[in-house]
């Protein structure tokens, strides 16, 4: 029997160990982000490994994206939830504000 051919997740794996210079190299404070970056790479490696793509570098990247535009997505609902309690407390303030601003009749 011959050698089968690497797995996604093994050739993203060595894309991790050729980058491995380039991470202690980084700050303290950048090394955890990208090692991050990484496991982005790896919670989509199923499909990455479907697409079976020339340079698996490419799949990866893409899957970086996929996570950080999930998680810009999730950063933007809650702003605009943090916004929209906002404005409905400026408003209760406006009411009470006027509520104890009338003049007595």
């Amino acid at each position: 029997m011959g050698r089968t051919n690497p797995t996604y997740r093994d050739a993203l794996r060595a894309i991790e160990d050729r980058w491995a210079e380039f991470r202690r190299a980084l700050r303290r404070r950048d090394q955890p982000r990208f090692d991050q970056l990484f496991e982005y790479a790896r919670e989509h490696a199923d499909a990455s490994g479907l697409l079976n793509h020339q340079n698996p570098l490419v799949p990866a990247l893409f899957s970086i994206d996929l996570e950080q535009e999930a998680t810009l997505e999730d950063h933007e609902e809650r702003l605009e939830a943090l916004e929209h309690r906002l404005d409905e407390q400026r408003i209760d303030a406006q009411v009470s504000d006027e509520e104890t601003s009338e003049p007595p009749q």
